[in-house]
């Protein structure tokens, strides 16, 4: 019973966090939703902000672990390590599509809990995709390129479906809940790293003669 009760709670508050936002959701709206009495986020989380920091943790140890995961195919080819990261990453996302939501909203804001965020998990996330295009780079699969811009733009590839829902519902009609988006959306990305980041074999060409 209190193991279920402290799991309704952590989804009660995904969702009104959502709807709602961190501020305009209240202890009591949670206990309400959660259906348990206000005590028990208390007894669990000692406040409404040591919620949202568990609702961080939660998210980040799976997104890294999910991370590591495709960095050990590095060995197989920084091509094919850095898909399975990606791979790992959407498939998370998409099947955690609401925490994910709250997640990234919260991290545009500078408050103490995102700083230890990034002090911690994105350091981990940048080491991890770095030394993938770092290896790319020195085996040749990849364009010489600055590992942190490349970082950049396939973080805004990944978290724009999550970001940007209400205008991709009424404006471009797709729905980022669906398999079938993800899936499709995958390989977008995929063609993206083929496309900008490896070798065409004009490049190899071009670098085996020069």
């Amino acid at each position: 019973m209190k193991g279920n009760a402290k799991e309704a709670i952590v989804r009660a508050s995904i969702n009104l966090f959502n709807v709602n936002g961190f501020h305009g959701t209240s202890i009591r709206d949670i206990a309400k939703k959660a259906k348990v009495n206000p005590a028990n986020i208390a007894y669990y989380f000692d406040s409404k902000h040591g919620l949202l920091e568990h609702c961080f943790t939660i998210f980040f140890e799976r997104y890294v672990k999910e991370i590591e995961n495709g960095y050990g195919f590095l060995e197989q080819g920084a091509a094919l390590s850095l898909k399975k990261i990606v791979e790992n990453i959407m498939i998370y996302q998409f099947e955690n599509i609401h925490l994910t939501r709250l997640i990234l909203r919260e991290i545009s804001l500078d408050t103490q809990i995102v700083r230890e965020i990034m002090s911690t998990y994105l350091m981990k996330e940048r080491f991890y995709i770095n030394k993938v295009i770092e290896r790319g780079m020195k085996a040749k699969e990849f364009r010489h390129s600055m590992p942190d811009y490349i970082t950049l733009q396939l973080k805004g590839l990944l978290n724009m479906p999550f970001l940007n829902t209400h205008y991709m519902n009424e404006v471009l009609h797709v729905r980022p809940n669906e398999r079938y988006f993800a899936e499709k959306y995958l390989i977008e990305v995929y063609k993206w790293i083929d496309g900008v980041l490896c070798q065409s074999e004009y490049d190899r060409a071009y670098l085996a003669v020069n």
